[in-house]
């Protein structure tokens, strides 16, 4: 099942909230050569290039139904491909600025992930990363707790996601270990105010849910759904709900060691 960008974007105002947040704490450089890992449709990779005139940008999706959207974007200092964030690791480029948002919950072992993505960094470069705290996350924790039970869990063949991302205590650690100072990682709230519980399931449809209706067929996918929307509306009794959706933001700069 490929990604929507449509659904995807239904949620496009709170899901541009991080990443503004996270793009106010990069330092502007001259020159800088930078790379976005998870670009999506290209449309927040060219509000970077803006804000950082000096800079050039590359962004990387895997996804080539997001990537299609990214062909008018393109410019002599902003330019897009189709790769997936392990094979970036694979190459042989360095960068000024490696930024992320909102993707590399989906790529696993972030004890060995991060390590890699620091030393594709040049000296003094910037690491910029935001991911959804996936662990503290009702939704996906509900998402989770249902693949797990039965019918689904024999559907599912026993595959689960549980999620890849660390606690702040532990990517703090891995950053200084990795020669990463000026440190500024922190964990926020960005509410969703849902009138009706259908909002909340259409927030989590368009990302996390993906992988799990793509190894169903299509009665299954009909019968998982009607259940997680059950569970969502237990979870949320009261409308409007809100939903306090956390995620971890992560900055800091390359030494010399």
């Amino acid at each position: 099942m490929p990604w929507n960008p449509e659904v995807y974007n239904q949620f496009k105002n709170i899901r541009f909230k991080p990443f503004f947040d996270l793009a106010d704490l990069i330092s502007e450089e001259n020159p800088m050569k930078a790379i976005d890992l998870g670009c999506g449709t290209g449309e927040q990779t060219a509000i970077l290039s803006e804000k950082f005139p000096k800079a050039t940008f590359i962004g990387i999706d895997s996804s080539s139904e997001m990537l299609e959207k990214s062909k008018a974007l393109e410019n002599e200092r902003l330019q897009f491909r189709q790769a997936t964030t392990e094979e970036v690791l694979e190459s042989d480029e360095n960068w000024d600025l490696i930024f992320s948002n909102a993707a590399l919950q989906w790529s696993d072992n972030h004890q060995d992930l991060f390590p890699k993505l620091i030393s594709k960094l040049n000296t003094h470069g910037q690491l910029a990363i935001q991911m959804p705290y996936q662990p503290g996350n009702i939704l996906n924790q509900i998402l989770f707790e249902l693949a797990d039970e039965e019918p689904f869990k024999t559907q599912l063949n026993s595959w689960n996601r549980p999620s890849a991302v660390l606690t702040i205590d532990e990517y703090a650690q891995i950053l200084f270990d990795n020669g990463i100072e000026n440190l500024n990682l922190f964990q926020k709230v960005y509410p969703i105010i849902a009138e009706d519980h259908e909002t909340l399931f259409n927030f989590i449809s368009g990302s996390a849910l993906i992988p799990y209706l793509e190894r169903l067929d299509e009665e299954q996918q009909s019968v998982f759904t009607a259940e997680f929307k059950k569970r969502i509306a237990a979870s949320f009794p009261k409308l409007p709900a809100i939903y306090s959706f956390k995620r971890i933001l992560l900055y800091g700069r390359k030494i010399i060691k």
